[in-house]
């Protein structure tokens, strides 16, 4: 009888707590039932069930990140934080959408078709950085450096045999899936690239390099505004660390979109995949758990992450670079000065060339470029070199081998970090 009695109490308990709940979802997320379903993101404990949180909270899974109990969710509200943790959701946040920098481009550059295919490794910035003499002791061998970009031209002449097979997030993007703040971010003028460098124009002319549409005019469709960036930053990567793997996820789309969620995948499927460095020249001016939570597990998993500052000129933080452990870099010229668009304070860790990059571009071309998005894969590059040499110390030899370039940069002291890169000394310090 007494065991009877006790079942039926918890019976009783059971139904007045889903009574609570449903009453909870009518009065509190009534006023935004007619609204367009949000796109959340949550963690939730290992005890706790999806399908019952999709349920309670009247909405659907759209997507997960497997082995972290991480769930994209689309849900009519987000429902309060007592909700949420008798639920079992241990944090929660929306997805936001992140854009690709806008980037600085003078134009495509073609080269006779007896020209080496890398020619442009041997461009003033990369001269500048010793690239070149630090292939005699390390070229990247058996690492894999992942690059979380747009699309990637595999058939690029300078690309292949570089890249791995790499996975495409936006072909395989689950149909409900969504973000909010689509905003683009890091808008770079074309004027801001500057006038080309004599040693610059020398090493062009050298090469029997000319410039096809110097304006850009007619070079892009409105509706693929990302089209070279991912092969852009690849070619840098290949250019430093030329028998490094490089693995092409592509997270943003032709518009060069994004999200929170996708770039979390993009994170541990480089992880899961074998990635031992990974690029990100992105960003979002907006903090995230889920974003925080991706890095943390890498570096945890001993990978070394580069990314970009910024092209905003500001000291503020831009994640996932102001992140804890993340190589964040700045752009600087051929002077060493600080680039007139580049982000600085203290989130940096060092600095590289980012003004008039010469790099591969879609089709079998080439395209000078300005951005801090290009001083990102510099770092990356050189992580993989001395990744293939050790497992460990990698920040440390990049950031004692820097050169420190604050009198060159008087208005900047203590704000680009340990200074510009020099690639022979990080991988050859002797």
């Amino acid at each position: 009888m007494a065991m009877s009695a006790t079942r039926h109490r918890f019976r009783m308990s059971m139904t007045g707590r889903q009574f609570l709940l449903t009453l909870i979802l009518l009065l509190g997320f009534s006023a935004q039932a007619l609204a367009s379903p949000l796109p959340l993101i949550v963690q939730i404990s290992p005890a706790a069930s999806i399908a019952t949180i999709a349920t309670v909270l009247g909405g659907s899974l759209v997507d997960t990140i497997p082995g972290d109990n991480l769930y994209l969710l689309s849900v009519p509200a987000v429902p309060p934080s007592f909700l949420a943790s008798t639920l079992g959701i241990e944090w929660m946040e929306l997805n936001i959408g992140v854009a690709l920098p806008r980037f600085a481009q003078v134009g495509r550059l073609t080269v006779p078709a007896t020209i080496a295919a890398d020619w442009y490794k041997d461009q003033p910035s990369m001269q500048l950085i010793r690239a070149g003499p630090a292939s005699s002791y390390s070229t990247g061998q058996g690492v894999v450096v992942a690059d979380i970009n747009s699309q990637v031209d595999y058939a690029h002449p300078a690309l292949v045999g570089h890249l791995t097979s790499g996975y495409d997030f936006v072909a395989n993007r689950p149909s409900a899936s969504t973000a909010l703040n689509q905003a683009e971010t890091g808008f770079l003028d074309q004027a801001e690239t500057g006038f080309l460098d004599q040693a610059e124009t020398g090493f062009l002319d050298r090469y029997g390099a000319s410039f096809l549409d110097p304006s850009l005019a007619g070079l892009f469709d409105i509706s693929n505004r990302a089209y070279s960036h991912g092969t852009l930053c690849a070619g840098v990567i290949a250019a430093i660390a030329p028998n490094s793997m490089i693995m092409p996820l592509r997270a943003f789309d032709g518009l060069g979109r994004s999200d929170i969620f996708t770039i979390a995948k993009a994170l541990r499927y480089a992880e899961e995949h074998g990635a031992q460095v990974i690029n990100m020249s992105f960003g979002t001016l907006t903090p995230s758990l889920a974003l925080s939570y991706a890095v943390s597990h890498a570096r945890n998993a001993n990978i070394i992450l580069a990314a970009s500052a910024g092209n905003n000129n500001t000291a503020g933080p831009q994640y996932p670079a102001a992140l804890s452990g993340v190589l964040t870099t700045a752009a600087t010229d051929l002077l060493d000065r600080k680039a007139s668009f580049s982000n600085y304070g203290s989130s940096v860790f060092v600095d590289a060339p980012g003004v008039n990059i010469i790099s591969t571009y879609p089709g079998g071309y080439y395209s000078m470029v300005s951005g801090t998005s290009f001083s990102a894969p510099a770092v990356a590059g050189t992580a993989a070199l001395i990744r293939s040499l050790t497992t460990t110390g990698i920040p440390e030899s990049i950031s004692s081998s820097s050169v420190n370039i604050d009198s060159v940069n008087p208005g900047y002291a203590n704000q680009l970090g340990y200074g510009r890169i020099d690639v022979l000394r990080a991988v050859h310090p002797n």
